[in-house]
Parts: C-alpha cells; structure tokens; sequence
C-alpha cells in the first residue's frame, strides 16, 4: 500500500501593483521593437542599396576598363581597337563614376543617418536635464518636495499628490490640512 502526501496548497498572495511611473520621453521614438530593420525605414533601406550598387558598379568598372585595354591591345585591327576603345574603355568609365557616385551618396545618407540619430541623443539628454531641473524647482529651499504634498481638487474626497496626473491640470487644488481621515488616497499616484 503505497501512499502518497501531497504539500498542502498554498495560495500566493496578490502582488502589490507596481507603481506607475511615467517613463522619460524619447524623441523620435517609434515603439518598434527593432526585429526588421529595414521595413520601414527608408533612408536606412536607401543608404543599402546605394552602398550594394556603388560597391558592385566600380569594381565592374574598373574590370571592364582592363577587359577593353586587353581587348584594343591584342588585336592587330585599328578597327577592331577602336570598338574595344568604346565599349570598354567609355562604358568602363561611366561604370566606375557611376559606382564611385553612388558609393559616395551612401557615405551621404549615413552622415545623414549619424546626423539624425545623434540630434535623437541630444533631444533626449534635454527632456532628461528639463525634468531634473523641473524637479528641482519644484522642492522648497528647505528640501521638501513641493510636488509630493497632498492636495484635494475642489471639494473632492480623494487625496492626491500636486503632480498627480488627474488633477494637475487643475486650478482649485487645496492643500490637505491635519484632518485627512475621511478622504481617500488616489489610486493613481498613491499620496
């Protein structure tokens, strides 16, 4: 007879809800999560392709400007050296500028792309230093934080913080005297 003990069940109790907090705002954030790319960037998809022709047209140049060299120099036909002239030698150096262009319009695109990406990084350094700075305004001289003090819009019976988002935009916030034990503390910023 075999039996078996089971441990008894516990139930896990409910996690406290995480705070909300508002993250940072990101300049020129697109909320991808970044898995292709190219899909919707155009001027990364521009600067490829740019990149891909330039590096395939002047090289292929270059091949075609030796291939009419070699052909022009071992024939013994002037007639026969003038047509290796024009097809290899001219096609050969409309390839390679075009190539040599082309590579120099993805070198463009991504000064553009390092240009755009590095005014991102500036912007958002400046919503990083306009909160710390607002925040800073907002503490008194003696250190309290002016934006966490308790306050009640109009003749409301829940309690908020200043900074609270339901009631920021307010005009009629009045300060939380001694007695607060009939209000409410908000849900949303937990004063």
């Amino acid at each position: 007879m075999s039996t078996t003990s089971s441990a008894p069940a516990t139930t896990a109790a409910p996690a406290a809800p995480a705070s909300r907090t508002t993250p940072l705002p990101r300049a020129g954030s697109r909320g991808g999560s970044g898995a292709a790319p190219l899909k919707d960037n155009h001027a990364q998809l521009l600067q490829v392709v740019l990149f891909w022709a330039g590096a395939i047209l002047l090289p292929l140049g270059l091949v075609v400007i030796v291939l009419g060299w070699y052909g022009a120099a071992n024939t013994p036909y002037q007639y026969d050296q003038l047509s290796y002239l024009v097809s290899g030698g001219l096609l050969g150096l409309g390839l390679t500028f075009a190539g040599g262009f082309l590579y120099f319009g993805a070198w463009l695109a991504r000064i553009a792309a390092d240009g755009r990406e590095s005014s991102k990084r500036l912007a958002d350094t400046l919503l990083v230093l306009a909160d710390v700075t607002s925040r800073a305004a907002a503490q008194a001289d003696n250190g309290v934080d002016v934006s966490a003090l308790p306050v009640t819009a109009g003749d409301g019976t829940t309690m908020h913080r200043r900074d609270c988002s339901l009631v920021a935009h307010r005009a009629d916030l009045a300060p939380v005297g001694e007695d607060n034990g009939h209000l409410t503390a908000c849900r949303v910023c937990r004063p």
